[in-house]
This record gives structure tokens, C-alpha cells and sequence, in this order.
């Protein structure tokens, strides 16, 4: 089994990993300006509803949505990052953040107890796929929505190199430290999509979100490069 955020034994984002991505999270860049508002303008409005955010990391996600009047069930399989998403929804009424590793069936959610459910940069850490959107399309309601992101797979592609049509697992650097590093599979876009499709999902739009203006005042040649080559995709989708 190859797990991300999502696994229980904190091998990718356990532990000093977990840290220098919650950290990254925190900071006005890639995250903050780039990938989570064209996330968040997919999701739209959320008043009342209930959202599962599968793989909630540090809890910046939940947080969010908690404010746009949501009650929010994050889902972490990486002790570090749910106590930082733990910490970020203290005093969030009707909100939780539960432990759990995604390559497992979700037990403590009932069956079509979802208004949504939001995947944010996890999906391409889980390997036994079927099995998890199979779990997510059983605990949303009728006509709920799912919004899924992923690392684009042109950008991992430009990356690493090889063939773009070697779905391969790949052990990748996020800090300044050799132990933390993080390990996922690069799918091609066709991947992503037709696994979506064959677990009864309907796509209703699909991004490749450019950064925000305000990342060219805080580092102008990373905006440029994010303003000319996709390194994020996110799709939203309906069961």
C-alpha cells in the first residue's frame, strides 16, 4: 500500500513532512494564491451544508468553508497535519477532524450523509482508487457534488521526465530537509478523468487554475511561471 496524507502509518506526510507541508499551506504562495481559491470558487457557496474534506492536511480547507457556513468532517490520515487541522477548527461548532486512512473504508460516515465532498491534492496519493471514490460516492447524498485536485500531470511530467504515459510513483522533496519528502503517482490526464467517470461521477467543469495578481507583487518570476505552464488540476463533479 502507498499512502500520502490519507495513510495511517505517517510515511509521506507524517512527522517532519507533515510540518514543512503545513507550514508551505500557511504561506502567501503556491497554495494560498494559486491552487486553494480556484478550488474554493469551484466548491461555491456552502452555507448549511455538510462537507467531508478528504485528506484535510492542516486544516485550511476546513477552516474556510467552516466560514462560508458550512459544517465540515475532516478526514487525515497523518497525525501531524490533523493536529494543526484540529487546532485551526477549535470552537467550530458541528465540526470534526477524525484520523483515518483513506485506503480503508470510512465506517464513521453514514451513507448518503454528504452534501459534498472535497479531495484536495490527495487523490493521486492513494493507490487502491476504485475502492475510495466508490466510499465517497456512497456517503453523499443524491446529486452531491465532489471537487477533486490534483498536481497537473503535464508539471510532473515536465518535472521528472520519462514518458508521460509511465504511471509511476514518484518520491519527491517538499522541504529543506532529505526526510521530508512525499510520494505519489503521476496519472495522465485521461487517468484522472475516465477513473472519475467509471466510479459514476459527472463532470460538470474542469480547471487548470492560474495564480492570483497578488502572487506577482510577492515573487513576480514564480507568477510568471505559474502564469505560463498549468501545475494544478481540479475538477468538479456530481454524483
Amino acid at each position: 500500500m502507498r499512502t500520502g496524507s490519507t495513510g495511517s502509518d505517517d510515511r509521506s506526510y507524517g512527522g517532519a513532512a507533515g510540518e514543512a507541508f503545513a507550514a508551505k499551506a500557511d504561506r502567501p504562495g503556491l497554495n494560498a494564491l494559486h491552487d486553494r481559491p480556484a478550488v474554493l470558487d469551484l466548491i461555491g457557496p456552502v452555507s448549511g451544508q455538510r462537507i467531508v474534506d478528504l485528506g484535510c492536511g492542516a486544516g485550511h480547507y476546513a477552516a474556510a468553508l467552516v466560514g462560508a457556513g458550512a459544517s465540515v468532517v475532516g478526514v487525515e490520515g497523518s497525525e501531524s497535519l490533523a493536529a494543526h487541522a484540529r487546532a485551526r477548527l477549535a470552537g467550530s461548532d458541528g465540526s470534526s477532524v477524525v484520523r483515518h486512512n483513506l485506503e480503508e473504508p470510512m465506517h464513521f460516515l453514514e451513507d448518503e450523509s454528504m452534501d459534498g465532498a472535497l479531495c484536495a491534492l490527495v487523490l493521486h496519493h492513494i493507490s487502491r482508487r476504485a475502492d475510495f471514490l466508490a466510499e465517497v460516492r456512497r456517503v453523499l447524498r443524491p446529486g452531491g457534488w465532489l471537487v477533486v485536485s490534483s498536481t497537473h500531470p503535464t508539471a510532473d511530467w515536465g518535472r521528472f521526465g520519462g514518458s508521460y504515459f509511465e504511471e509511476r510513483w514518484i518520491r519527491r522533496q517538499i522541504g529543506s530537509q532529505p526526510e521530508e519528502t512525499i510520494e505519489y503517482q503521476h496519472m495522465t490526464t485521461s487517468t484522472i478523468v475516465n477513473e472519475l467517470l467509471a466510479a459514476g461521477f459527472t463532470l460538470e467543469r474542469m480547471v487548470e487554475p492560474t495564480p492570483l495578481p497578488a502572487l506577482k507583487d510577492l515573487d513576480p518570476k514564480k507568477y510568471e511561471e505559474l502564469s505560463a505552464a498549468p501545475v494544478f488540476l481540479a475538477l468538479r463533479l456530481h454524483k
